[in-house]
């Protein structure tokens, strides 16, 4: 009976306490209630400290719950449940809330079947909701990054047969559905014929593996549309169950998209639609390796007028005319025919299986279809037309280069006959002209910059009256020494290295060799450089970087450098002209527009670019003593450049008469100075190096 009696006592106290659970008794009667001490506890109370009320309970529950936790009680006495089961948080004695499960019901009814008295425990489950808590910020979070992905979820239940598919994954097959319940089989009637095989495997390798599948292939919606889409998937195992397949979708079409964009860009102008250079290349590599191909026509086609039509109309007429030569020359091409544009108004064709009478036919049609091509401006308006060089390929042991250069020098002797025609590479006539087309020629450039063959010339400027060490200004020029030791003229491979892409790469090693040997005399003031730049390099974004290096490297100070730009390389790329001279001028070097008068547009570029020099182009002044015309327009030029603070310079002033009409009109300095020829650099640096600068003359104002 003792043992019943502790059983029934001590004992059941000592387990309520050890479990954590407060224990309620509520009379209905009467109203008591009565609350275990392990109640009070929970709350953070000792025995007693509590009024014992009937309601003591409601004042502590959260007003947030309260209506709850009475109505569960109610419904219970009501008899519509079998039991009280609800959550509530009730305040602790430090004042926090805790959430609490309160579970009970009716333990007794009187003679009548009511409820008289009902019991129940109350349940600490403050940890529990707080995991709860986290785990629903985790999923929002993690509903936010598939939301934002777009990425849709779903699994198949391997035992019950059955797939789930949620919102985004119904949405991106098209599947208007309320529930994520589907077909077993729907996945598989969404799938392309082409991809469906490999994409029903990549879908079951999960099997026979514990890592991720990622698989991409085409569906086909119901509407028709074809979209293409990404899963990953996996496979989860579960005790006793033949587990479970969990994937991802994830729509990629504008991905795919976008991928067929840039690989089409990255082959084509985005001009004209044409091939590019690169692509171009490639495909000649391709076709001259094929055998069965041969003969095969390479056709370089230059566009005759076309810088005329720019300054006349502009870079959008221009634009518009390049298309307009770009569809006319698709128009006259054979399937088999590739056609590229390899960059301003230069474009390549290559034609397999194609004969001399074929290959002559088609540039006739191409030359009929360049003059008709729909040029986008008036009839009265500028036409164009093409020179043509056309070139063999009979071995497959024929470059790429080779193959381009010989057309390159065919479509120049057509530019040389009168342009508007075609002609045909004969390595007769390029063996009689010595022996180097213009291919040989950049590759002699290129090599000459490593053997030493390339070689600094200068090119003096004088204050005009005044003997050369009051300027000390150097025009820096490039001599390239022939394998025979005999000097190639500058007209023959500076424009080849323009044509060939490597007049950048000339111009820098010009510039940093110049600035290397000669630095000590530019620091002491012995001597200012000028260099001339290409279209190409003014074009290069990486072109002050480079020069910035340098001068930090050598110690030649910005102000004793000055660049010449000339019209031509400024209309190539007017914006970046532009760019340069700006830069230039935050660095204090100084700039000048070279062959001022010779163009189009030069007064525009005066008026656009903020030059510290305008050099005066010398067909304007070698028969200025004979012509009052010439007289005239150097007369206006000076005048001009006057008002706006530039200085003056004369280029080939070659007879003492010249000189003095220039001094007259207030030229301040000459180049070619009476007959006086480019030498060697270095001996003018020498030579400037025997006198100290004037006294008192800074190297900017000695450059003018």
């Amino acid at each position: 009976m003792a043992e019943e009696k502790i059983r029934n006592g001590e004992f059941w106290a000592l387990a309520l306490e050890r479990a954590h659970l407060g224990v309620w008794d509520w009379d209905i009667v009467s109203g008591d209630c009565f609350y275990s001490p392990t109640w009070s506890h929970m709350l953070g109370y000792e025995d007693g400290e509590l009024a014992n009320s009937d309601d003591l309970w409601l004042k502590l529950t959260h007003p947030d719950d309260r209506q709850r936790a009475l109505a569960s009680g109610e419904r219970h006495i009501s008899g519509l449940t079998a039991s009280i089961e609800t959550e509530l948080r009730l305040k602790h004695k430090d004042g926090h809330w805790i959430w609490v499960l309160d579970r009970g019901g009716i333990v007794e009814r009187d003679e009548t079947g009511k409820p008289v008295r009902l019991m129940g425990v109350q349940t600490d489950i403050s940890r529990q909701k707080e995991a709860e808590a986290e785990l629903e910020r985790v999923n929002v979070r993690f509903r936010l990054a598939l939301a934002a992905s777009g990425t849709g979820i779903w699994h198949h239940d391997i035992d019950a047969n059955k797939s789930y598919w949620d919102a985004r994954t119904r949405e991106i097959f098209g599947l208007v559905a309320d529930t994520d319940e589907v077909a077993a089989d729907l996945w598989h009637s969404y799938l392309h014929l082409d991809d469906k095989d490999a994409a029903e495997r990549a879908h079951l390798a999960p099997l026979s593996t514990d890592g991720v599948v990622a698989a991409q292939y085409r569906i086909v919606r119901r509407d028709g549309e074809i979209r293409h889409v990404e899963s990953l998937v996996r496979f989860i195992a579960a005790p006793e169950t033949a587990g479970q397949i969990l994937g991802t979708v994830r729509d990629i079409t504008e991905d795919k998209k976008r991928e067929r964009e840039l690989a089409y860009a990255a082959h084509h102008d985005a001009l004209t639609g044409l091939f590019n250079r690169a692509a171009f290349d490639r495909l000649l590599a391709e076709h001259i390796a094929m055998k069965r191909l041969l003969p095969l026509a390479v056709f370089y086609v230059d566009l005759d007028y076309f810088k005329a039509l720019n300054d006349f109309a502009g870079h959008a007429a221009g634009d518009l005319a390049l298309k307009g030569v770009a569809a006319g020359i698709l128009g006259c091409l054979p399937s088999t025919a590739r056609a590229a544009r390899l960059g301003g108004d230069e474009f390549a064709l290559l034609v397999p299986n194609c004969q001399s009478a074929k290959a002559e036919a088609l540039a006739g049609a191409i030359l009929a279809a360049v003059r008709d091509a729909d040029l986008g401006l008036p009839a009265t308006s500028r036409k164009l037309a093409a020179s043509i060089g056309i070139a063999f390929v009979e071995d497959t042991t024929t470059t790429v280069a080779d193959a381009l250069a010989c057309a390159d020098d065919a479509c120049y002797a057509a530019k040389a006959a009168g342009r508007n025609r075609f002609a045909v590479f004969s390595a007769d006539a390029a063996s009689g002209s010595g022996g180097l087309n213009a291919a040989r020629v950049a590759a002699d450039t290129v090599d000459a910059m490593d053997d030493g063959r390339l070689k600094l010339f200068g090119q003096e400027i004088h204050l005009l009256g005044q003997p050369w060490q009051e300027s000390r200004h150097v025009e820096v020029l490039a001599r390239l020494a022939g394998r025979n030791g005999k000097l190639i003229p500058p007209n023959e491979f500076i424009p080849v290295a323009e044509r060939f892409g490597i007049a950048s790469r000339l111009d820098r090693w010009i510039i940093k060799t110049a600035l290397s040997q000669h630095g000590a005399a530019m620091r002491s003031g012995a001597i200012l450089l000028g260099f001339n730049l290409s279209a190409q390099t003014l074009s290069d974004p990486l072109l002050w970087d480079f020069v910035d290096a340098v001068i930090a490297e050598t110690g030649a100070p910005h102000s004793g450098i000055g660049f010449e730009i000339t019209e031509t390389a400024a209309v190539t790329n007017f914006d970046a002209a532009e760019q340069f001279v700006r830069k230039a001028r935050e660095r204090q070097c100084r700039v000048s527009l070279d062959d001022f008068g010779a163009g189009m547009s030069s007064f525009e570029y005066l008026r656009r670019f903020p030059v510290d020099q305008i050099k005066i182009d010398g067909s304007f002044i070698e028969n200025i003593a004979e012509s009052r015309f010439d007289r005239e327009i150097v007369s206006a030029i000076a005048g001009i450049a006057k008002s706006l603070g530039c200085a003056v310079v004369a280029e080939k002033i070659e007879q003492q008469e010249a000189l003095d009409i220039l001094r007259g009109m207030g030229v301040a300095y000459g180049q070619g100075f009476l007959l006086h020829r480019p030498e060697p650099l270095e001996a003018i640096v020498a030579r400037a190096g025997e006198q100290s600068p004037a006294s008192g003359q800074s190297p900017e104002k000695r450059f003018g």
